[in-house]
């Protein structure tokens, strides 16, 4: 029987609040090291821990009681100024909100959890009497004489940061939840994996030490159902089916009145009226119960000042995260699905784009590196930026590393311009592995993150200048329920393409087909572009040459998608095949005339039709569609 039996909504509204109060207070406390004075700043961190502390004692966890109590005693002494903030206080208290949220690990499993670990708790004691200096090693001095043994110290242990910063994965056994790091770097096998790891989200489960959950393994995150809803939009909704209702009554009316033979041009025209508002009713409650899906793109960002210091302090970096646009909105269930990729993209700014501080000093820049994370609205878009003023990336090592790893051929890196060369690091398999190079490492499980990206129908597109710093942009819908799309047809049978990859439609004419490679090309404005038939990325017959083409834009590759009409753009509402779901199709929509339609999932078809070196099997099928009888 669970420990929490009988008290499960208390204990998941605890896990809500607590949850955002322990993200406020590591952002708290990450500015409060650049300002220790700020006792505004501090009274904020006592009050959050407390109301913590308040909740856990409600619900009897008594084990995270004392550790609330412990942490929130030395919170007293630095208000009251007994004692004043060191890096090695703050080492403590980042140490013991790791702990924490460890805690809330058991807890989301209806677990009572076990008590923290006796040293943190004798480091914390220590801290209080003011003897910590003399009489404990922070954990941050235990990182360094252990990496001052070791051959790579630049590599810092990033299992054990994730799961001490999210909770979402087993740390190291050499390594306490938020110690920073004490354990010996993993090696290259163990950090690719962790990488492609970063793409599965887990719950989170404790350290090695105390786990319930054997090491190495993940359990699925059970995704969180609840949302909060401001009640002013609720009021918005039930006012407009209210609405609808009394509308419903009037049609239901007209419709009698017209059964019976009335049709006089006054009861025509009061039909009229009553299905128009019935139609502008129907699309604000549309509108209206997509905005309580809404949430601020901030309870996301809230993490990641904590993720950017810790990694900072274990490379010895001075990094800034600078966040903007927090207020932003965004789909409920992309922020969850969000929330590794970025991640992924913010430590790979600390550690590999951002210098050491000699290094910055050596070529002009401020000694601390900023990483800024914003958020904006752009249209029916969001655009978030994950950028960095550190060394950059070489569009031409980019390219020969791709050709060395063989992931495309010499003919194929002589025809990418600069963008779409930096977008090669996100190939699968792509590393800059010699970390020699001003790109090294940039590229490894990058291709996972544009995997998680594309599961939202959205983009990512990368910027970068040589010692100036890198700039990854991420296009996404507003919502996930509506897809804007094209249509297009392959004889009488439409297919639906997500319209974020369309760039343009342009007719196909013979004349202006090319061979260059063995495959049929056509030339666009300076571009050579591959002619790919849907029918052949279906394995379907062409029975004639594509009369138009689509010009689709997928990452670092572009090409022309050979259809033989289209018709017209279309907000497709998605219905997902749950049973069963044929390769290349992402779900289905139906049409105003009834008709339905499958989306199609370009990425899958591209990958499973062709391949990425199998694009000129296509092209071959295209060009014999192409020549002449």
């Amino acid at each position: 029987m669970s420990d929490f039996a009988g008290m499960q909504d208390l204990l998941q509204d605890f896990l809500v609040e607590a949850e955002d109060l322990l993200s406020g207070v590591d952002n708290k406390l990450v500015e409060l090291e650049r300002n220790p004075e700020d006792r505004a700043l501090l009274n904020e961190v006592f009050r959050g821990f407390h109301t913590i502390k308040g909740g856990a004692g409600f619900l009897g966890a008594q084990e995270l009681v004392t550790l609330c109590h412990l942490t929130e005693n030395l919170f007293d002494k630095l208000r009251n100024g007994e004692l004043h903030l060191s890096a090695a206080l703050m080492d403590v208290i980042l140490e013991a909100t790791a702990a924490v949220r460890e805690m809330f690990g058991y807890l989301e499993r209806s677990v009572q959890p076990p008590p923290a670990d006796p040293q943190l708790l004798e480091r914390l004691r220590l801290a209080i009497a003011g003897k910590l200096e003399q009489g404990g090693e922070t954990p941050a001095s235990n990182m360094t004489q252990t990496n001052a043994q070791q051959p790579n110290a630049s590599e810092p242990d990033w299992e054990a940061l994730h799961a001490a910063v999210t909770g979402s994965g087993a740390a190291s056994p050499k390594t306490p939840v938020g110690s920073g790091g004490s354990g010996a770097p993993p090696s290259k096998e163990a950090k690719g994996q962790a990488d492609e790891d970063e793409g599965r989200a887990a719950v989170p489960v404790a350290t090695a030490r105390r786990s319930v959950v054997p090491l190495g393994r993940k359990e699925p995150m059970q995704r969180e159902t609840a949302i909060r809803v401001d009640t002013a939009r609720l009021d918005q909704v039930l006012n407009l089916a209210g609405e609808i209702g009394l509308t419903k009554n009037r049609l239901t009316a007209l419709r009698s009145d017209i059964l019976s033979g009335k049709t006089d041009p006054d009861t025509l025209h009061a039909l009229d009226v009553a299905v128009n508002q019935l139609d502008l009713l129907v699309s604000d409650l549309q509108n209206a119960v997509m905005k309580t899906r809404m949430q601020p793109i901030g309870r996301l960002f809230q993490k990641y000042p904590r993720i950017a210091r810790d990694l900072a302090r274990q490379l010895g970096k001075e990094v800034e995260l600078v966040i903007e646009g927090e207020e932003t909105e965004i789909d409920k269930t992309m922020i969850e699905d969000l929330s590794d990729p970025l991640i992924h993209l913010i430590r790979n700014a600390v550690d590999h784009g951002i210098e050491m501080p000699d290094e910055r000093i050596a070529v002009g820049k401020p000694p601390q590196g900023t990483v800024t994370l914003a958020a904006k609205q752009e249209g029916d878009h969001i655009v978030i930026i994950v950028a960095d003023d550190g060394r950059g990336m070489d569009p031409e090592k980019i390219r020969a590393k791709a050709v060395e790893k063989g992931l495309i051929t010499p003919e194929e890196a002589n025809g990418l311009d600069e963008r779409q060369s930096l977008n090669l690091i996100f190939l699968p398999g792509f590393s800059m592995a010699d970390r020699v190079s001003d790109v090294s490492g940039r590229g490894v499980g990058t291709d996972v993150v544009r995997t998680n990206i594309t599961k939202l129908n959205g983009t990512i597109d990368v910027r970068s200048e040589v010692g100036r710093g890198t700039t990854f942009i991420i296009n996404l819908p507003l919502t996930l329920a509506i897809l804007p799309v094209l249509l297009v047809r392959l004889g009488e049978q439409p297919f639906a393409v997500p319209l974020s990859m369309v760039r343009e439609i342009l007719p196909i004419h013979l004349e202006e087909v090319r061979e260059v490679g063995g495959r049929a090309t056509l030339f666009v404005r300076g571009e050579v572009l591959p002619i790919l038939p849907l029918a052949n990325l279906l394995n379907w017959t062409l029975e004639r040459a594509p009369a138009y083409g689509v010009l689709m834009q997928m990452a670092e590759f572009s090409f022309i998608l050979g259809i033989d009409t289209f018709a017209g753009r279309e907000d497709a509402v998605i219905k997902s095949l749950e049973d069963f779901r044929p390769k290349g199709v992402a779900g289905v929509t139906i049409l105003s005339n009834g008709q339905i339609v499958l989306i199609l999932d370009m990425k899958e078809l591209f990958e499973t039709g062709t391949g990425t070196k199998g694009v000129s099997k296509a092209s071959l099928e295209a060009k014999k569609a192409f020549a002449p009888a």
